[in-house]
């Protein structure tokens, strides 16, 4: 007796997407920064975030979509939004040219934290990725609350921000 089956393949809904914000920032740049993400999938939401002692804004960027897209445990469908222009436009514009260079620029200098741009182009591919651009400090709520989450990481440091001299 043989079984008939029949094998159909399903598109992922909307609910099997993940929708990801981050955000990174130091004060001063450079000096002490962190970083925040948060990850929404069917009705479930995950924050995560970190710091660093000595770092820079565009590296808590990079550093926020690297640990967000780590985070998941399978490859995924995924719309990141971020407010970071550098993040987004190296994804979208840059990285090719940087890849075909051997990771030089147009101007053929090494690429500004190449550690972290392969970090995030490696995981990535894992993933069916959009990249979202969101402006910053315009009312998102889920990006002022990466920011939120950023800013606490960067402050549970310890490390006193630098008062200005007259």
């Amino acid at each position: 007796m043989s079984e008939n089956t029949t094998t159909v393949e399903t598109q992922p809904t909307a609910s099997d997407v993940v929708e990801i914000w981050t955000d990174g920032g130091c004060k001063p740049n450079p000096g002490p920064g962190g970083w925040g993400a948060l990850l929404c999938c069917r009705g479930q939401e995950r924050e995560l975030s970190g710091g660093e002692a000595e770092t820079t804004n565009n590296r808590m960027e990079l550093t926020a979509a690297a640990e967000a897209l780590e985070a998941l445990k399978r490859p995924c469908r995924v719309v990141l939004h971020t407010d970071s222009e550098y993040v987004r436009n190296g994804i979208m514009r840059w990285s090719t040219g940087w890849v075909r260079r051997n990771w030089r620029n147009a101007s053929g200098d090494p690429v500004a934290n190449m550690d972290l741009w392969r970090r995030l182009l490696d995981v990535s591919a894992k993933h069916d990725v959009e990249w979202k651009w969101v402006r910053g400090h315009s009312g998102d709520e889920n990006n002022e609350r990466v920011d939120r989450l950023a800013t606490s990481a960067r402050d549970a440091l310890g490390i006193p921000y630098p008062t200005r001299r007259k």
